[in-house]
């Protein structure tokens, strides 16, 4: 009786999935057929099994007398009704290979350009600047589909044309008759003419191209979702000249073809690939749904499922005893027909079996692990196993790179169940070396790591409620938007789980070669590969064959994971720092101590690393002419950390202070925060982040950091000095010799580091540019929302409001999308792990810049993306909104480095790199504008040391404007008109002085300086005073030439406002001594009043300074009329104080000016001006009388000076420069004859006779004396 029970339970359980799971299959009259035979339990269970099994009628097998086995089991399925039907294929015509089948390809002749493909069968690439190609087979009745799949998503045409459509370098896919395309990149439709439609493509889009010679129409499908119908009307064609598929492609565009070699991965109802499927399909999804049935009564009859009710029905035996010899049957019968047909292996593959196998493992957790198992230790056992596992795994690559997020089936959703099916699969050793001997490993490697991204219609799906504050939206869009948020953080995190899995079972993979590879070597090789691949990615144009973004920001995802949280529960305790003893849970870049680089790093010129530019220049032009005398394979260079730092702003992991990376923080940062919506992930337990701008756009933070690229060179006759260059000291670094042993191969830490930040200059950086620009398009259409909905409220009614409410209707709709796309990329770019690691990653690299910067040719070595990446992240975190941590502690508690890296290599010699010395600069500009910045730079030895000098010593013709907007943030809090607006925040007293000290230190240096300053400001006039008056010569307000006069005002302002400092704390270098400096800031003056007051409509040149966001009150004249002011009065102050016998006349050279009627008119446009705007109260009463005295005597003093000019002006002997001075000098050898004063100006910036243009030996004056050039 104990036996029977058992073997009641397991017949119940055995049936329990066939009964209790019929919804889900569609054979409902299987489920009544064996319910109506109860009556008959007990009898011929194993027969009623294999029926129930193989879908055959009752009593179809006779008793079976022998023993079962896998042939018994294949002479069932021979036996059986498991026939194949060929369907109706009428309307197609293409060629037949030798085997009998149609094989559609490109069709070789009609290509135009030039396509290589990539990867049999049809994933091609243009190599011209554009290429179009038909298919070799047509279609002229029917329904008719192919599909696209986008490895990139620029400039394709795909559709359909006849054979009569002609191809050029020109001409392409929907530019003749007959010839039809869809265009995603510029969402148009051609068909000679362009028309809108459909939506944006991406990369990863499958395009399906449907053509339906029924109804004469042809549709796009995007992802299985149909864009409408495209073309209606087409001409009707008759049997072998009909549509053929046709494709277009610009340069550098890749797509892979699918007209029906694979099954399609959006298939539409009623429409047939091109090419018809292999017969052995049919046979293959039917034994495979035989599997499957087998394997779920197994799973019930595993769980002990509705045991009551199989209690009554004894029908079939325990399935336990026929799952082997069931399955083995058939996959016998599944392998010996792909024997039969090859070629279907691909097909079945990516098909029935991807489909099965998907089905057996579930899509969603809880994963049957056990079940899978099962199932591939059965197809493993066969040696036919091995091709079709290939198109399973390239099947599952694919579908990672082509998945889509949706909301409903999250977080199970995206390329996260492919991921996890292959991450179960490829730990089984022999499907990994199954997968690492295929040409394609790389290949499909990159598709495992790809996520497809949303364009603006997928975040229409993805995040369907939008909400931000001050927002007129329901308000349960606010908790709707927070739920769908965080469930699509939870996604990604999902995701990023299943690419560190699967990167760890490569890291983790031992390749069966000889010699044998240690652990890492495979995965190493992949990022070697992925680097050299990808060169150039970050150029505007980027060269072909480049990896998509995605696959390069998973992989620093990755990798920045792996050194921030550990390997932990990985098995990669081989791994570690070169060096180091032992392996640790705790994160490679939190561990602190002793620090260790190996220089082979650097100092290698790998394959993968030949065009990568290095701080000295080229590998190449380094190697030659300064080569390094050190044995790179075997030195490693070590150092405490915070080694670097001064002693008091020392932090370091070993503290009690700890940096901001390992600080735990109970602080709403939500509640500071600047943007417009905010969340939290449940998964990250920490709130999301906004993306800020681009490190190489850090410029546009300041004043005018990007007009360089939109006005012409400046004129300037300095060249750019050199500033000294000192290093200081740096404690407990050491160079020591690496152990000759085996683990100088393995894969260490340090490798992973310098290859991540590789990643992120050329994956990450742009996506932060890019979220950077929708940040700020969605903070500029909120303010333009804002002020319509202000206006309606002011509008009663009539055609205004109408307007205004359309006006509203559009920004509305801009708002919602730039909401949306700043909330995906802050759940894809940032979780609270992600910027600990990216801060840790800050002070790692910053550190080893610094250390490696004491060994000058080393430093000369390092690559030029760790200097882009350090400061593009430092940046990011920075203006990360809410906040990382707060900004008083964020260069404080961790990046006080930064701060020394920055000002003692921003005039560097060894960075050749322009353009790189100006990313630095920018740095320091845009820090310094905020007070709590600021003090990290006043508390830091090296600025205090070397940034004063260097800045006086950088201001020359390229670098001069981050210069300026540096000084002026040191310097402004003491000019004339700056009390009212609090722009003084930011002011340095510390540098300050300083800055006095520097210039009254070197003399030389602060002529120059003066020199460069005159000059430029007089450029900046000149130019501002031009683009005006083209303006208004074509009485129009050009956009662009209106922000140029804009950006040079501002930029002249503040170039006055550094000479106003110059004026307040280093007077003596204007009143004492030769009057040279002084004649030439009064001439200055005198221009830039002509400049202000000759204008002819004041009117206009108001309006060429506004500009959005701010009030005429803060931008107006008084900008730059302001700081002259500030210069005249420092000088009449200086002058109360200084000994009058030992000083130069100010009021005497003003009067000597030749411009009298523009000197007057001036001034008093001067004390005319509306002063009280800048002012609180009536404290400029006081300065503006003190002004107004000066003018006094200065036009009593003009007046006197231009009657005895009146008297003399037949003065044989007056300069005729000046026409003020007696010319008692003359140039030698020319002997051109001016005044000494004018001369002295000139030879400052030219050694040219300003007469004759020859060069000028020497100057002699009337008194004999000899002046030397």
């Amino acid at each position: 009786m104990a036996e029977d029970s058992q073997r009641v339970n397991r017949l119940a359980s055995g049936l329990a999935l066939i009964l209790d799971g019929g919804e889900d299959r569609k054979e409902s009259c299987q489920k009544n057929r064996l319910i109506s035979y109860c009556d008959d339990f007990g009898e011929q269970s194993l027969e009623r099994t294999l029926e129930h099994v193989f879908d055959l009628p009752s009593k179809t097998i006779n008793l079976l007398t022998c023993q079962i086995d896998a042939d018994v089991i294949c002479s069932i399925i021979k036996n059986g009704t498991l026939r194949t039907v060929d369907s109706c294929r009428d309307g197609v015509s293409g060629v037949v290979d030798g085997c009998g089948a149609s094989v559609v390809k490109i069709e070789e002749s009609s290509v135009c350009g030039e396509f290589q493909v990539i990867r049999p069968p049809l994933l091609v690439e243009s190599h011209a600047m554009f290429s179009s190609a038909r298919a070799s087979t047509c279609v002229w009745k029917g329904k008719w589909m192919y599909e696209v799949t986008l490895e990139t998503a620029g400039l394709q045409q795909l559709g359909w044309a006849t054979v009569s459509c002609p191809f050029t370098e020109h001409t392409g896919v929907g530019d003749g008759d007959d010839s039809y395309a869809f265009d995603g990149e510029r969402v148009l439709k051609w068909n000679l003419n362009a028309e809108p439609y459909g939506e944006s493509w991406v990369v990863g889009d499958v395009i399906g191209c449907c053509i339906d010679l029924e109804r004469d129409e042809i549709s796009y499908y995007r992802n299985g979702v149909s864009l409408g119908v495209a073309f209606n009307g087409i001409r009707k064609m008759v049997p072998g000249l009909g549509y053929y598929p046709a494709i277009s492609l610009s340069q550098g565009e890749r797509c892979d073809l699918n007209f029906g070699a694979r099954p399609f991965r959006y298939p539409v109802q009623d429409f047939q690939p091109i090419q018809a499927p292999p017969l052995t399909n049919q046979l293959a999804s039917r034994l495979l749904h035989c599997f499957s049935k087998l394997l779920n009564m197994w799973r019930g009859e595993r769980t002990g499922h509705s045991m009551e009710k199989m209690r009554r029905l004894k029908r079939f035996m325990p399935v336990d005893e026929l799952y082997n010899p069931v399955s083995r049957g058939i996959c016998m019968e599944l392998f010996s027909a792909l024997d039969a047909n090859i070629e279907s292996a691909e097909y079945i593959g990516w098909g029935p079996l991807l489909s099965f196998l998907m089905d057996v493992f579930r899509d969603h957790a809880p994963h049957d692990y056990e079940s899978l198992d099962r199932v591939l230790d059965t197809l493993l056992d066969f040696p036919g196993s091995t091709l079709v596992f290939e198109h399973v795994l390239a099947a599952l690559s694919h579908c990672c790179k082509t998945a889509s997020i949706v909301l409903r089936e999250s977080p199970y959703s995206g390329s996260y169940p492919y991921l996890a099916l292959a991450c179960h699969m490829l730990r089984r050793e022999n499907l990994m070396v199954i997968w690492w001997k295929m040409s394609a490993f790389e290949f499909l490697f990159e598709g495992f790591l790809s996520q497809r991204s949303p364009n603006k219609e997928d975040l229409q799906h993805m995040i369907p409620s939008v909400w931000w504050p001050g927002s007129c939206e329901d308000i349960s869009y606010e908790s709707s938007m927070m739920l769908t948020t965080r469930t699509l953080s939870e996604t990604i995190d999902k995701i990023e789980e299943k690419h560190r899995d699967l990167c760890s079972l490569v890291m983790q993979f031992i390749p069966p070669v000889t010699p044998p590879q240690l652990p890492g070597s495979v995965f190493r090789t992949f990022l070697q590969n992925i680097i050299l691949r990808n060169r150039g990615a970050d150029r505007n144009i980027p060269p072909p064959g480049v990896s998509s973004n995605s696959v390069l920001v998973s992989l620093f995802t990755v990798i920045l994971h792996f050194l921030s949280e550990g390997f932990a529960m990985r098995d990669c305790g081989w791994m570690m720092g070169s060096g180091t003893g032992k392996g640790s849970n705790l994160g490679f870049l939190h561990r602190g101590g002793q620090q260790s680089f190996p220089l082979q790093l650097i100092l290698k010129n790998d394959p993968h690393r030949v065009e990568i530019s290095r701080l000295g220049g080229s590998y190449t032009h380094l190697a030659n002419c300064h080569p390094v005398n050190l044995e790179p394979e075997a030195e490693v260079v070590r150092w405490e950390e915070g080694c670097v730092d001064d002693e008091e702003t020392r932090i370091t992991h070993a503290d009690i202070r700890k940096p901001c990376c390992c600080l735990s923080l109970d602080v709403n940062f939500t509640r500071i925060s600047k943007s417009p919506f905010r969340c939290t992930t449940r998964a990250s337990q920490s709130h999301c982040n906004s993306i800020p701008e681009r490190s190489a756009q850090v410029a546009a933070e300041c004043s005018a950091g990007n007009i360089n690229d939109e006005i012409a060179d400046k004129p300037s006759t300095s060249d750019q000095s050199d500033s000294e260059f000192g290093y200081r000291s740096v404690q407990h670094v050491r160079v020591v010799a690496l152990e000759s042993t085996s683990s100088s191969s393995t894969l260490v830490e340090e490798e992973l580091l310098d290859a991540m930040l590789l990643l992120y200059h050329l994956g990450l950086a742009p996506n932060f540019k890019q979220a950077s620009a929708y940040m700020s398009r969605q903070s500029h259409s909120i303010s333009q929302l804002e002020e319509t909905d202000r206006q309606i409220r002011e509008r009663g009614s009539g055609e205004q409001l109408r307007r205004l409410k359309e006006a509203r209707s559009l920004y509305r709709e801009e708002v919602i999308d730039c909401v949306r796309h700043c909330a995906w990329y802050r759940i894809s770019l940032f979780a609270r792990w992600k910027q600990r690691g990216m801060y840790a990653a800050c002070i790692w690299t910053v550190q080893l810049l610094l250390v490696l910067s004491k060994m000058d040719l080393v430093f000369s070595y390092v690559p030029e993306f760790y200097v882009e990446t350090l400061v593009d992240c430092f940046h990011v975190l920075r203006k990360s909104d809410p906040p990382f941590v707060p900004s008083g502690m964020f260069i404080k508690q961790g990046l006080a480095s930064f701060v020394t890296f920055v000002v003692t290599h921003f005039s560097d010699p060894r960075i050749s790199s322009a353009e790189l010395r100006d990313l630095l600069l920018q740095s320091i500009s845009v820090l310094v504008q905020y007070k709590e910045h600021l003090t990290a730079f006043e508390s830091n030895q090296a600025a205090i040391h070397s940034l004063p000098t260097a800045l006086l010593s950088a201001f020359d013709n390229r670098s001069w404007i981050p210069v300026t907007n540096i000084l002026i943030r040191l310097c402004k809090g003491c000019g004339f008109g700056l009390s009212k607006h609090g722009e003084s925040s930011s002011t340095s007293s510390v540098f300050q002085k300083l800055l006095r000290e520097a210039c009254i230190k070197d003399e030389e240096l602060f002529s120059a300086f003066l020199n460069r300053l005159f000059n430029t400001l007089s450029w900046a006039m000149t130019e501002f005073s031009v683009s005006i008056r083209e303006m208004q010569e074509k009485c129009q307000m050009i956009e662009f030439q209106q922000r140029k006069c804009s950006v040079i005002f501002d930029l002249s302002a503040n170039l006055a406002r550094v000479l106003e400092f110059c004026t307040y704390e280093i007077p003596e270098a204007f009143l004492s001594g030769v009057d040279t400096n002084l004649r030439r800031l009064i001439e200055l003056i005198v221009f830039v009043l002509n400049h202000l007051t000759s204008v002819a409509d004041p009117e206009f040149f108001d309006l060429t300074l506004k500009r959005s966001g701010q009030t005429p009150e803060k931008v107006n004249r008084g900008m730059i009329l302001a700081p002259l002011v500030g210069i005249i009065l420092n000088l009449v102050d200086a002058s109360l104080v200084t000994d009058s016998r030992e000083q130069n006349d100010i009021v005497g050279i003003f009067a000597s000016m030749d411009c009298a009627d523009t000197l007057i008119s001036g001034f008093q446009y001067l004390l005319d001006f509306n002063w009280a705007g800048s002012f609180k109260g009536d404290v400029h009463l006081t300065k503006l009388r003190q002004l107004e005295n000066f003018s006094s005597h200065l036009i009593s003093r003009t007046v006197k000076r231009v009657s005895y000019n009146e008297e003399t002006e037949n003065d044989d002997n007056m300069c005729c420069i000046c026409y003020t001075c007696e010319a008692d000098a003359k140039f030698l050898p020319c002997t051109h004859v001016s005044c000494f004063g004018c001369i002295n100006r000139h030879l400052i910036n030219c050694e040219r006779c300003f007469f004759c243009n020859a060069t000028v030996l020497e100057v002699i004056q009337n008194d004999a004396k000899t002046c030397e050039i």
